[in-house]
Protein backbone atom coordinates (compact mmCIF):
# COMPACT_ATOMS: atom_id res chain seq x y z
CA UNK A 1 0.00 0.00 0.00
CA UNK A 2 0.93 3.62 -0.61
CA UNK A 3 0.33 5.90 2.40
CA UNK A 4 -1.17 9.21 0.97
CA UNK A 5 -2.87 10.17 4.36
CA UNK A 6 0.14 11.99 6.24
CA UNK A 7 -2.73 14.96 7.17
CA UNK A 8 -4.24 12.62 8.65
CA UNK A 9 -1.52 11.05 10.95
CA UNK A 10 2.01 9.98 10.65
CA UNK A 11 4.13 7.07 11.16
CA UNK A 12 6.52 7.44 14.34
CA UNK A 13 9.96 7.85 13.06
CA UNK A 14 12.07 5.45 14.63
CA UNK A 15 14.54 7.62 16.18
CA UNK A 16 11.69 8.81 18.15
CA UNK A 17 10.11 5.29 18.98
CA UNK A 18 14.12 4.46 20.26
CA UNK A 19 14.19 7.56 22.30
CA UNK A 20 10.68 6.89 23.59
CA UNK A 21 11.87 3.36 24.55
CA UNK A 22 14.74 4.39 26.75
CA UNK A 23 12.39 6.50 28.77
CA UNK A 24 10.31 3.92 29.19
CA UNK A 25 12.70 1.76 30.59
CA UNK A 26 14.56 4.23 32.49
CA UNK A 27 12.40 6.94 34.01
CA UNK A 28 9.66 5.92 35.46
CA UNK A 29 9.22 8.56 37.99
CA UNK A 30 6.41 11.28 38.48
CA UNK A 31 7.77 14.45 37.29
CA UNK A 32 5.92 15.70 40.92
CA UNK A 33 7.78 13.55 43.18
CA UNK A 34 10.50 15.33 45.15
CA UNK A 35 12.77 12.50 45.27
CA UNK A 36 15.45 11.62 42.77
CA UNK A 37 13.67 9.13 40.33
CA UNK A 38 11.07 12.23 40.41
CA UNK A 39 13.18 15.03 39.51
CA UNK A 40 15.26 13.18 37.08
CA UNK A 41 11.86 12.73 35.18
CA UNK A 42 10.88 16.34 35.52
CA UNK A 43 14.36 17.52 34.09
CA UNK A 44 12.75 15.30 31.10
CA UNK A 45 10.12 17.20 30.81
CA UNK A 46 11.68 20.90 31.54
CA UNK A 47 14.22 19.49 28.53
CA UNK A 48 11.23 18.64 26.30
CA UNK A 49 9.50 22.12 26.73
CA UNK A 50 12.97 23.54 25.74
CA UNK A 51 13.73 21.92 23.01
CA UNK A 52 10.08 22.48 21.54
CA UNK A 53 10.46 26.39 22.33
CA UNK A 54 13.73 26.75 20.82
CA UNK A 55 11.99 24.91 17.60
CA UNK A 56 9.05 27.28 17.16
CA UNK A 57 11.04 30.51 18.37
CA UNK A 58 9.80 30.96 21.78
CA UNK A 59 9.94 30.90 25.45
CA UNK A 60 10.17 27.80 27.60
CA UNK A 61 7.28 29.07 29.42
CA UNK A 62 5.46 29.82 26.80
CA UNK A 63 4.89 26.35 25.98
CA UNK A 64 1.67 24.09 27.89
CA UNK A 65 1.77 20.50 26.66
CA UNK A 66 -1.93 19.08 25.83
CA UNK A 67 -3.00 15.48 24.83
CA UNK A 68 -3.11 16.95 21.00
CA UNK A 69 -4.16 19.36 18.85
CA UNK A 70 -7.91 18.81 19.19
CA UNK A 71 -7.10 20.08 23.17
CA UNK A 72 -4.47 22.51 22.58
CA UNK A 73 -7.74 24.38 20.32
CA UNK A 74 -10.07 24.01 23.23
CA UNK A 75 -7.70 24.98 25.93
CA UNK A 76 -7.19 28.37 24.00
CA UNK A 77 -10.46 29.21 22.73
CA UNK A 78 -12.52 28.24 25.23
CA UNK A 79 -10.01 29.54 27.98
CA UNK A 80 -9.42 32.86 26.39
CA UNK A 81 -13.31 33.14 25.80
CA UNK A 82 -14.32 32.67 29.07
CA UNK A 83 -11.20 34.35 31.08
CA UNK A 84 -11.79 37.91 28.77
CA UNK A 85 -15.18 37.84 28.80
CA UNK A 86 -15.68 41.14 30.85
CA UNK A 87 -13.39 42.45 27.62
CA UNK A 88 -16.77 42.04 25.44
CA UNK A 89 -18.49 38.82 23.90
CA UNK A 90 -17.75 39.16 20.45
CA UNK A 91 -15.40 36.00 18.59
CA UNK A 92 -14.00 36.10 15.19
CA UNK A 93 -13.71 32.51 13.24
CA UNK A 94 -13.54 30.82 9.81
CA UNK A 95 -16.29 28.65 8.30
CA UNK A 96 -13.21 26.24 7.20
CA UNK A 97 -11.61 25.59 10.74
CA UNK A 98 -11.00 22.39 11.97
CA UNK A 99 -13.82 20.70 14.06
CA UNK A 100 -12.07 20.79 17.06
CA UNK A 101 -11.93 24.87 16.46
CA UNK A 102 -15.33 25.08 14.71
CA UNK A 103 -17.18 23.46 17.25
CA UNK A 104 -15.91 25.11 20.30
CA UNK A 105 -16.77 28.45 18.85
CA UNK A 106 -20.72 26.53 18.60
CA UNK A 107 -20.40 26.00 22.24
CA UNK A 108 -19.63 29.51 23.12
CA UNK A 109 -22.79 30.31 21.17
CA UNK A 110 -24.70 28.33 23.73
CA UNK A 111 -22.79 30.40 26.54
CA UNK A 112 -24.09 33.92 25.08
CA UNK A 113 -21.05 34.91 22.91
CA UNK A 114 -21.41 35.91 19.41
CA UNK A 115 -19.54 34.39 16.96
CA UNK A 116 -18.89 36.21 13.70
CA UNK A 117 -18.01 33.11 10.73
CA UNK A 118 -15.87 34.45 7.91
CA UNK A 119 -16.03 32.88 4.85
CA UNK A 120 -13.28 32.44 1.81
CA UNK A 121 -12.68 32.87 -1.63
CA UNK A 122 -12.83 30.23 -4.43
CA UNK A 123 -9.27 29.13 -3.73
CA UNK A 124 -9.83 28.65 0.17
CA UNK A 125 -8.20 31.72 1.40
CA UNK A 126 -9.74 33.79 4.27
CA UNK A 127 -10.46 37.95 2.64
CA UNK A 128 -8.46 39.77 5.61
CA UNK A 129 -10.46 42.67 4.47
CA UNK A 130 -13.88 41.10 5.92
CA UNK A 131 -12.31 39.88 8.87
CA UNK A 132 -11.28 44.14 9.27
CA UNK A 133 -15.01 44.82 8.68
CA UNK A 134 -16.00 42.27 11.34
CA UNK A 135 -14.09 43.56 14.11
CA UNK A 136 -15.25 45.45 16.77
CA UNK A 137 -14.42 47.10 19.93
CA UNK A 138 -16.33 43.89 21.93
CA UNK A 139 -14.00 41.15 19.46
CA UNK A 140 -11.68 39.51 22.40
CA UNK A 141 -10.10 36.77 19.86
CA UNK A 142 -9.81 36.04 16.45
CA UNK A 143 -9.17 32.45 15.56
CA UNK A 144 -8.02 31.52 12.06
CA UNK A 145 -5.60 28.10 11.01
CA UNK A 146 -2.16 28.84 9.66
CA UNK A 147 -3.15 25.72 6.83
CA UNK A 148 -6.59 24.29 5.91
CA UNK A 149 -6.32 20.49 7.19
CA UNK A 150 -8.38 19.48 4.17
CA UNK A 151 -7.81 21.53 1.22
CA UNK A 152 -4.24 23.10 2.21
CA UNK A 153 -4.51 26.57 1.81
CA UNK A 154 -2.33 28.78 3.32
CA UNK A 155 -4.37 31.69 5.05
CA UNK A 156 -2.89 35.19 5.50
CA UNK A 157 -1.98 34.62 9.43
CA UNK A 158 0.56 38.00 8.96
CA UNK A 159 -1.75 39.88 7.30
CA UNK A 160 -3.96 39.32 10.54
CA UNK A 161 -1.58 39.23 12.54
CA UNK A 162 -0.58 42.69 11.49
CA UNK A 163 -3.80 43.87 11.76
CA UNK A 164 -4.91 42.88 15.25
CA UNK A 165 -1.11 44.84 16.46
CA UNK A 166 -3.23 47.87 17.68
CA UNK A 167 -5.89 45.73 19.25
CA UNK A 168 -3.94 44.46 22.32
CA UNK A 169 -6.95 43.61 23.49
CA UNK A 170 -8.17 41.65 20.84
CA UNK A 171 -6.17 37.71 20.88
CA UNK A 172 -5.00 35.92 17.82
CA UNK A 173 -5.29 31.91 17.75
CA UNK A 174 -3.69 30.30 15.42
CA UNK A 175 -4.35 26.27 14.62
CA UNK A 176 -1.04 25.71 13.43
CA UNK A 177 -1.58 21.46 13.52
CA UNK A 178 -0.59 21.21 9.88
CA UNK A 179 2.18 23.80 9.35
CA UNK A 180 4.45 23.26 12.76
CA UNK A 181 7.67 21.87 10.65
CA UNK A 182 6.08 22.48 6.98
CA UNK A 183 6.24 26.23 6.76
CA UNK A 184 8.21 29.21 8.39
CA UNK A 185 5.97 30.20 12.03
CA UNK A 186 7.61 32.79 14.06
CA UNK A 187 4.98 33.18 16.49
CA UNK A 188 6.51 36.22 17.87
CA UNK A 189 6.99 38.35 14.54
CA UNK A 190 3.56 37.32 13.16
CA UNK A 191 1.33 38.62 16.55
CA UNK A 192 0.41 35.04 17.32
CA UNK A 193 -0.99 34.89 21.15
CA UNK A 194 -2.04 31.22 21.02
CA UNK A 195 -1.00 28.71 18.88
CA UNK A 196 -1.82 24.89 18.90
CA UNK A 197 0.44 21.79 17.39
CA UNK A 198 0.09 18.16 17.71
CA UNK A 199 2.78 15.43 17.90
CA UNK A 200 1.67 13.29 15.62
CA UNK A 201 1.24 15.20 12.36
CA UNK A 202 5.47 15.25 12.53
CA UNK A 203 6.44 11.33 13.07
CA UNK A 204 5.55 11.90 17.15
CA UNK A 205 3.21 10.13 19.20
CA UNK A 206 -0.49 10.31 19.19
CA UNK A 207 -2.27 11.69 22.34
CA UNK A 208 0.30 14.45 22.57
CA UNK A 209 0.73 18.18 21.78
CA UNK A 210 1.38 21.74 22.51
CA UNK A 211 -0.10 24.80 23.26
CA UNK A 212 1.98 27.82 22.47
CA UNK A 213 0.60 30.71 25.46
CA UNK A 214 1.78 34.36 24.70
CA UNK A 215 3.30 35.44 28.14
CA UNK A 216 0.60 37.79 29.69
CA UNK A 217 -1.88 35.90 28.27
CA UNK A 218 -3.96 34.02 30.86
CA UNK A 219 -6.52 31.20 30.31
CA UNK A 220 -9.35 29.50 32.26
CA UNK A 221 -8.71 26.24 32.89
CA UNK A 222 -11.72 23.44 32.02
CA UNK A 223 -9.97 21.11 34.37
CA UNK A 224 -9.06 21.04 38.31
CA UNK A 225 -6.01 18.95 39.70
CA UNK A 226 -3.24 18.93 41.10
CA UNK A 227 -1.42 22.31 39.12
CA UNK A 228 0.69 21.13 36.33
CA UNK A 229 1.08 23.14 33.42
CA UNK A 230 0.54 26.14 35.33
CA UNK A 231 -2.93 24.72 36.48
CA UNK A 232 -4.00 24.49 33.04
CA UNK A 233 -3.56 21.11 32.23
CA UNK A 234 -3.52 19.27 35.59
CA UNK A 235 -2.39 15.47 35.79
CA UNK A 236 0.65 13.55 35.85
CA UNK A 237 3.08 14.42 32.83
CA UNK A 238 2.97 11.61 29.97
CA UNK A 239 6.49 12.08 30.02
CA UNK A 240 7.77 9.33 27.35
CA UNK A 241 5.67 11.16 25.19
CA UNK A 242 6.58 14.69 26.07
CA UNK A 243 10.04 13.45 25.23
CA UNK A 244 9.35 11.60 21.99
CA UNK A 245 6.80 14.93 20.97
CA UNK A 246 10.34 17.08 21.44
CA UNK A 247 12.21 14.95 19.38
CA UNK A 248 9.78 15.16 16.76
CA UNK A 249 9.29 18.92 16.51
CA UNK A 250 12.98 19.28 16.49
CA UNK A 251 13.69 17.25 13.53
CA UNK A 252 10.74 18.74 11.86
CA UNK A 253 11.85 21.65 12.25
CA UNK A 254 15.32 20.77 10.95
CA UNK A 255 14.27 19.29 7.87
CA UNK A 256 11.74 21.79 7.07
CA UNK A 257 13.56 22.99 3.79
CA UNK A 258 14.09 19.27 2.52
CA UNK A 259 10.85 18.88 3.43
CA UNK A 260 9.28 21.86 1.29
CA UNK A 261 11.11 20.93 -2.04
CA UNK A 262 10.75 17.26 -1.70
CA UNK A 263 6.69 17.91 -1.42
CA UNK A 264 6.68 20.92 -3.57
CA UNK A 265 7.80 18.68 -6.32
CA UNK A 266 5.66 15.79 -5.72
CA UNK A 267 2.37 17.95 -5.17
CA UNK A 268 2.82 19.89 -9.10
CA UNK A 269 3.05 16.28 -10.30
CA UNK A 270 0.03 14.98 -8.62
CA UNK A 271 -1.82 18.50 -9.36
CA UNK A 272 -0.66 17.95 -13.16
CA UNK A 273 -2.08 14.74 -13.60
CA UNK A 274 -4.97 15.08 -11.55
CA UNK A 275 -5.42 18.48 -14.05
CA UNK A 276 -5.27 15.69 -16.87
CA UNK A 277 -8.20 13.74 -16.47
CA UNK A 278 -11.05 15.56 -17.50
CA UNK A 279 -13.36 13.49 -14.53
CA UNK A 280 -11.74 15.17 -11.85
CA UNK A 281 -11.55 18.97 -10.35
CA UNK A 282 -8.37 20.36 -8.19
CA UNK A 283 -9.42 22.04 -5.49
CA UNK A 284 -7.52 24.83 -4.34
CA UNK A 285 -5.24 27.83 -5.73
CA UNK A 286 -3.63 27.48 -8.99
CA UNK A 287 -1.10 29.27 -7.19
CA UNK A 288 1.96 26.59 -5.60
CA UNK A 289 3.19 29.62 -3.46
CA UNK A 290 -0.65 29.41 -1.53
CA UNK A 291 -0.72 26.36 -1.05
CA UNK A 292 0.92 23.73 1.90
CA UNK A 293 3.37 21.77 0.03
CA UNK A 294 2.07 18.33 1.54
CA UNK A 295 -1.73 18.11 0.26
CA UNK A 296 -3.26 17.77 -2.74
CA UNK A 297 -7.26 18.22 -2.86
CA UNK A 298 -9.60 17.01 -5.56
CA UNK A 299 -13.22 15.79 -6.33
CA UNK A 300 -14.67 14.05 -8.79
CA UNK A 301 -18.67 15.70 -9.21
CA UNK A 302 -21.36 13.08 -9.14
CA UNK A 303 -19.10 10.61 -7.33
CA UNK A 304 -19.10 10.30 -3.66
CA UNK A 305 -15.89 11.20 -1.63
CA UNK A 306 -15.90 7.42 0.10
CA UNK A 307 -16.64 5.20 -3.24
CA UNK A 308 -13.30 7.06 -4.57
CA UNK A 309 -11.41 6.45 -1.13
CA UNK A 310 -12.59 2.56 -1.38
CA UNK A 311 -11.57 2.54 -5.28
CA UNK A 312 -8.20 4.36 -4.83
CA UNK A 313 -7.51 1.22 -2.17
CA UNK A 314 -8.70 -1.24 -4.15
CA UNK A 315 -5.72 0.14 -6.17
CA UNK A 316 -3.11 0.06 -3.06
CA UNK A 317 -3.49 3.90 -2.72
CA UNK A 318 -4.75 5.23 1.16
CA UNK A 319 -6.39 8.76 0.99
CA UNK A 320 -8.71 10.66 2.96
CA UNK A 321 -12.34 12.02 2.36
CA UNK A 322 -12.40 15.13 4.00
CA UNK A 323 -10.52 15.55 7.45
CA UNK A 324 -9.73 12.15 9.58
CA UNK A 325 -11.88 13.38 11.96
CA UNK A 326 -14.77 14.07 9.95
CA UNK A 327 -14.88 11.42 7.66
CA UNK A 328 -17.16 8.85 7.39
CA UNK A 329 -19.90 11.11 7.17
CA UNK A 330 -22.47 11.59 3.94
CA UNK A 331 -22.98 15.74 4.77
CA UNK A 332 -21.02 17.88 2.10
CA UNK A 333 -17.66 18.88 3.02
CA UNK A 334 -17.87 22.55 5.00
CA UNK A 335 -15.16 23.50 3.61
CA UNK A 336 -15.96 22.63 -0.04
CA UNK A 337 -19.06 24.74 0.76
CA UNK A 338 -17.70 27.67 2.31
CA UNK A 339 -14.96 27.91 -1.48
CA UNK A 340 -18.91 28.16 -3.45
CA UNK A 341 -18.15 24.34 -4.97
CA UNK A 342 -21.81 23.08 -5.61
CA UNK A 343 -23.27 19.95 -4.03
CA UNK A 344 -21.75 17.24 -6.90
CA UNK A 345 -18.30 19.09 -5.94
CA UNK A 346 -19.15 18.97 -1.80
CA UNK A 347 -19.48 15.45 -1.70
CA UNK A 348 -17.13 14.13 -3.62
CA UNK A 349 -13.67 15.66 -2.07
CA UNK A 350 -10.12 13.38 -1.67
CA UNK A 351 -7.60 14.20 -0.23
CA UNK A 352 -4.11 13.31 -1.18
CA UNK A 353 -1.47 14.34 1.44
CA UNK A 354 2.36 13.36 1.89
CA UNK A 355 5.92 13.64 3.46
CA UNK A 356 9.53 13.13 2.82
CA UNK A 357 9.29 9.07 2.46
CA UNK A 358 7.62 8.72 -0.87
CA UNK A 359 9.49 8.70 -4.20
CA UNK A 360 9.38 9.64 -7.89
CA UNK A 361 7.85 6.06 -8.14
CA UNK A 362 5.13 5.96 -5.54
CA UNK A 363 3.81 9.48 -6.75
CA UNK A 364 3.42 7.43 -10.65
CA UNK A 365 1.61 4.64 -9.19
CA UNK A 366 -0.50 7.12 -7.52
CA UNK A 367 -1.28 9.31 -11.07
CA UNK A 368 -1.75 5.62 -12.50
CA UNK A 369 -4.00 4.47 -9.66
CA UNK A 370 -6.10 8.21 -9.99
CA UNK A 371 -6.17 7.83 -13.87
CA UNK A 372 -7.92 3.87 -13.34
CA UNK A 373 -10.38 4.50 -11.05
CA UNK A 374 -11.46 7.50 -13.04
CA UNK A 375 -11.37 5.33 -15.57
CA UNK A 376 -13.40 2.43 -14.13
CA UNK A 377 -15.92 4.73 -12.44
CA UNK A 378 -16.93 6.69 -15.07
CA UNK A 379 -17.25 3.88 -16.96
CA UNK A 380 -19.64 2.17 -14.14
CA UNK A 381 -21.97 5.83 -14.25
CA UNK A 382 -21.90 5.45 -18.38
CA UNK A 383 -23.66 2.18 -18.38
CA UNK A 384 -27.71 2.26 -18.67
CA UNK A 385 -29.33 0.97 -15.03
CA UNK A 386 -30.84 -2.45 -16.02
CA UNK A 387 -34.21 -2.65 -14.78
CA UNK A 388 -35.07 0.70 -15.49
CA UNK A 389 -37.82 2.36 -18.25
CA UNK A 390 -36.75 5.23 -20.61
Amino acid sequence: MIYMDYAATTPMDEEVIGAMAEVMRSHYGNPSSLHRIGVEADKLVQRSRETIAAAVGVNPGEIRFTSGGTESNNLAILGAARRYRSRGTHLITTRIEHASVYEAFRLLEKEGFRVTYLGVDETGAVRVEELEAALTDETILVSVMAVNNEMGRIQPIDDIGRLLKSRPRTLLHVDAVQAVGKLPLDPKAQGIDLLSAAAHKLHGPKGTGFLYCREGVELQPFMAGGGQEDGLRPGTENVPALVGMAKAVRMAVERQEAFAAHTSAWRQKLVDCIGAIPALRYNGSPHSEEMAPHIVHFSYPGMKSEVLVYALEQQGVCVSARSACSSGTERPSRVLEAMGAPYAVAVSGVRLSFSLRESAEDIERVCSALTRVARDLGSVTAEPQKGRRS
